[in-house]
């Protein structure tokens, strides 16, 4: 009978070894420096590839935005930030103010009103922009003549440049030479300020931005739809299931995780949709249909004298609701069983 003479490992000692420092458990023998090492030669060709992206993602997104955050603590505008006139090199002379600028901001009763439009403006569009495109999708689904045609169709307004598209809706709404009033007044309809008239511009705006968004929606889900077994819908339909059950029970669940994605990017898109209020009305009539990041942009290149700290300030705070609708839009989808 053969017997283990090798001396026996304490599991103490064992265990003590296992551990690197700071209670972090290793692989035995391989430091923590070493295994990154070792990834970093294995995967080298991926590194490499991510590496531009990185660097072009830093430099586009990343300085702008440690910048705004640094001039939203200042007093930074036109007249105390670095310049130089001809030969003449005038330093800055801004100082930090620490969080004056939010406490500002929050205490002006304009900063409610624009919040209180963009919220009204990102919930409308988004909520008609999901059923337009949820409808045509359940359409498009379906097999019949022309259907490759409708689908291109449908999908052109997402294929145009955006400010091409508000510049075609601005001539239709114009309130003269129009082609909406003029077939109104073909009908004995009088001309409709679409534009002039502060509850016709905000209508005028969610029509555009709808029209905009809606092939978005169309395409993601309509690949949603496709990714749903068909043996479900025949089986329900042979168990008696009604067109509206087999809706409910079947494709909306199916679709749950696309539309997730889908009504997340589109919030984000709508809450910061600079070019159809800018190009079409400017935040006009007045500043009935001004969003945050529109005033946002008035108060740094079209105001006198340019309010760079403000305008920062506007930003970070549009950065920080975007942030925190989110996160909260993340919890309430893993409380329903989503993992994202």
């Amino acid at each position: 009978m053969a017997v283990d003479t090798s001396p026996a490992m304490d599991p103490a000692a064992g265990a003590k070894g296992a551990r690197g420092r700071g209670g972090r458990v290793h692989k035995a023998g391989t430091p923590p420096p070493r295994r990154i090492r070792n990834a970093l030669a294995r995967h080298w060709y991926a590194w490499a590839m991510v590496a531009p992206v990185v660097l072009v993602i830093g430099l586009i997104i990343g300085y702008p935005l440690v910048r705004g955050v640094y001039l939203s603590l200042t007093d930074a505008n036109e007249a105390n930030v670095e310049r130089t006139i001809g030969i003449n090199h005038i330093p800055a002379t801004y100082q930090t103010v620490g969080l004056d600028n939010f406490r500002a901001i929050l205490e002006d009763q304009v900063f409610w009103d624009r919040l209180s439009w963009t919220v009204t403006w990102t919930v409308s569009c988004v909520a008609l922009t999901f059923a337009i495109g949820l409808g045509l999708a359940v359409l498009l689904n379906r097999r019949f003549a022309g259907r490759t045609l409708y689908r291109s169709l449908l999908i052109l307004p997402w294929a145009v440049p955006a400010f091409v598209s508000v510049f075609a809706w601005r001539l239709l709404y114009n309130e003269k030479n129009g082609i909406l009033n003029k077939v109104l007044h073909g009908g004995g309809i009088d001309a409709v300020p679409w534009l002039n008239d502060p509850t016709m511009a905000k209508v005028s705006v969610i029509a555009v931005n709808i029209w905009l968004g809606v092939p978005f929606m169309l395409v993601a889900l309509l690949g949603g739809l496709q990714s749903i077994p068909g043996e479900l819908y025949e089986a329900a339909e042979m168990d008696g299931a009604s067109p509206w059950q087999r809706f409910r029970h079947i494709t909306l669940p199916g679709l749950r995780s696309v539309s997730s994605t889908v009504i997340l990017l589109s919030t984000i898109w709508t809450f910061n949709m600079f070019p159809v209020i800018f190009l079409l009305t400017r935040g006009g009539p007045g500043d009935s249909t001004e969003i945050l990041v529109t005033y946002a942009y008035r108060l740094s290149f079209v105001n006198s004298p340019r309010d760079f700290a403000g305008a920062s300030a506007w930003g970070v705070l549009i950065l920080l609701i975007l942030m925190l609708f989110a996160v909260i839009y993340r919890r309430s989808l893993r409380k329903q069983g989503e993992v994202w």
